[in-house]
This record gives C-alpha cells, sequence and structure tokens, in this order.
C-alpha cells in the first residue's frame, strides 16, 4: 500500500473530491473531520478503490486533534479552510484560515520529521488582483487593500507559508482559482451557484459590465494538480492551479450555447447588486443563513483576477480543461439534479 496521507477539510468541496482521487490511487486516506461535518461527499469505507479510507476526527482550529491526526501520516494536503465571501463574526477568516495553517506547521515539528511534505491549498485572492494583466507566481499581495476578509486571511497565511518554507519546512503552497464542477453545491462552487440562480431567472442578466476577468478551474483539474505537487512539487514553490480566463459574462454565454437557450442580454450594475448584497446580510442577520451575494462579493467583481498555470503545466503536467468542456459536465449534473431545467 501507498503512503498513509491525512486530508484536512476532507469533507468539503474540494477535499471530498481529493480523497476520492486518492483512494483511487491506491492511497491510505486520512480524512480530517469534525463531527458534526457532513460526510456524503466521502465514501463510507475504501470499498471498490484501491485504498483504504479511515476518519479522524477534530478541527484544525484545535491543535491535539491535528496533532494526533498527524502522528502516523506521511503527506498532510491541508485543504480546510473557510471560504465564505462574508461572515458575520469576520475573526473566524483568521482562526481557521491563519490559524489552522499555523497548527499545521506546528504539528509538522513536533512529529519529528515523518511527515514528508506538505500541500497547502491556497487561493488566487493569496496573490492579489491582476486589472489589466495576467499574473504568474511571482506576484505577492500588496497587502494594501482587500476585498473580503477571507481575501486577507489567505494573503496572511501565504507570508507564513512561505517563511516556513524558507525555514525549511517541505510545504508545496498551491493556488486554485475559482473553483468549479460536480460534488457539491456549496459556497466553494460559486459557479454551479450562479447558473443555478441564472437558469431559474433570479439572476436575468450578467453582472456588471462584463469586464471582470476570473480564472476558472475544474475541481478535477485541481485535484490533479495537488496529487501531482505531492508526487513532483518543489518545497517552496509556489504553482497556480488556475484555468480558463474570462469573465462570468462569458461563462453564462457558454453555458447558453451549450444548453440552446438565451444569452444574458443585459448587465446587472453592481451597485443594484451592492444593494442587494446588503439586503441580503440583513436577512442574513436575522435568519441566520448566510447569503449568497454580499458587499464583498461586489467589491472581487470590480477587479480582475486573471493568472497563468504555465509553471504548474511544466513542472507538475497539470493540463486544466476549457470551460465549455467544463461546463457541459457541470450543467449536465445540474439538470440530473433537478437544479435547473433546460
Amino acid at each position: 500500500m501507498k503512503k498513509k496521507v491525512l486530508v484536512t477539510g476532507a469533507s468539503g468541496y474540494l477535499g471530498g473530491r481529493l480523497c476520492h482521487a486518492l483512494l483511487n490511487q491506491g492511497y491510505h486516506v486520512k480524512a480530517f473531520v469534525r463531527r458534526t461535518s457532513d460526510l456524503s461527499c466521502l465514501p463510507t469505507s475504501g470499498g471498490d478503490t484501491a485504498g483504504a479510507l479511515e476518519l479522524a476526527y477534530g478541527d484544525v482550529t484545535d491543535y491535539r486533534s491535528l496533532l494526533d491526526a498527524c502522528s502516523d501520516c506521511h503527506v498532510i494536503f491541508h485543504a480546510a479552510a473557510l471560504v465564505e465571501p462574508w461572515l458575520p463574526d469576520p475573526s473566524k477568516f483568521i482562526s481557521v484560515n491563519v490559524g489552522g495553517l499555523k497548527n499545521v506547521l506546528q504539528a509538522y515539528k513536533e512529529t519529528g520529521g515523518t511527515i514528508e511534505k506538505i500541500v497547502y491549498t491556497s487561493s488566487f485572492f493569496a496573490l492579489g488582483s491582476t486589472d489589466g494583466y495576467i499574473a504568474d507566481e511571482t506576484q505577492i499581495h500588496s497587502g494594501k487593500y482587500f476585498c473580503t476578509e477571507y481575501e486577507k486571511s489567505k494573503a496572511i497565511s501565504d507570508k507564513i507559508a512561505l517563511e516556513a518554507a524558507s525555514e525549511g519546512v517541505p510545504i508545496v503552497p498551491v493556488y486554485p482559482g475559482v473553483i468549479y464542477g460536480a460534488g457539491k453545491v456549496t459556497a466553494g462552487n460559486v459557479v454551479a451557484r450562479m447558473i443555478i440562480e441564472r437558469f431559474n431567472w433570479r439572476l436575468p442578466g450578467y453582472i456588471g459590465e462584463g469586464n471582470d476577468r476570473f480564472s476558472f478551474s475544474h475541481v478535477d483539474d485541481v485535484v490533479e494538480g495537488h496529487i501531482s505537487a505531492m508526487i513532483k512539487g518543489r518545497p517552496g514553490e509556489r504553482y497556480l492551479l488556475t484555468g480558463e480566463n474570462a469573465s462570468f459574462k462569458h461563462l453564462f454565454e457558454v453555458a447558453a450555447t451549450i444548453t440552446h437557450t438565451t444569452k444574458p442580454q443585459f448587465g446587472i450594475p453592481l451597485f443594484a447588486i451592492e444593494a442587494y448584497g446588503w439586503l441580503l446580510v440583513l436577512f442574513s442577520r436575522l435568519t441566520g443563513k448566510l447569503p449568497l451575494i454580499s458587499p464583498p462579493t461586489v467589491h472581487v467583481l470590480r477587479h480582475q483576477w486573471a493568472y497563468s498555470c504555465e509553471r504548474a503545466k511544466v513542472e507538475l503536467n497539470y493540463s486544466p480543461r476549457g470551460l465549455e468542456e467544463g461546463l457541459t459536465e457541470v450543467l449536465s449534473w445540474l439538470k440530473r439534479l433537478k437544479l435547473i431545467k433546460y
């Protein structure tokens, strides 16, 4: 059997897909989850896969439980994170995203060198916006302005990861783009959520003037990029696991072409989206249900986030699919779930 790997955030959208892929490749996977986590994205056992699945209960903010989970593992995939654009208590972003990484690094030191590599799931937000150009791994966030508290927490964590690498910790940070694909309709799968809104006519047009730009990454490509980073990634090197750079307007147009439906005909002004976001935030405070759109989301949409993944293509054999191929799968999946009709 291959090495035992620990996956934090295993019950999440990306973490769950990563666990499946690792199992299929014969790894012994220890899935680190909270006792309250929804485990529907995880297999109940190794099943027909080549590897074996083991559950470890705890929380990345609970150091002792994390240390216990790390004790007999050779590799850590640190994918646990809060990815919401807004939370009523913003301090949670620091405690989970920054504190969680610090705990992983401390656990590495305390295990006495048995952990050979840490693959850390960062985010394109950690590098900062790219208004008018395409960035690569050499870009460092200026730290002067943050659209969201999530972005701030990932930028802080990025500096911590790079400092750890400079001290000899075998950490490989990877930076996915906007992750999309089948699996789970969560805050981490914003593309699926926006397609649902679009096809149910709750989002009648595209957002803004259509000059936003994001790098869209299919979840299965990102998963393979993580595994390649474990095998081939150089400690301390940064790898962008991004994909096709496009606007949400273009994404909606591609979806319309695939489904032979009407393309969006007009843009919804950002000031209107922001006002709607404030209403949803107010509603959220009354109900406890997190909003689909919030003012920080609009701040993100006022910027561009376009990146090159050439280093990952060369060094990790990363091969991201285009939007047309990826959206064809997503649309079919959402239709099977009866979340959209076309």
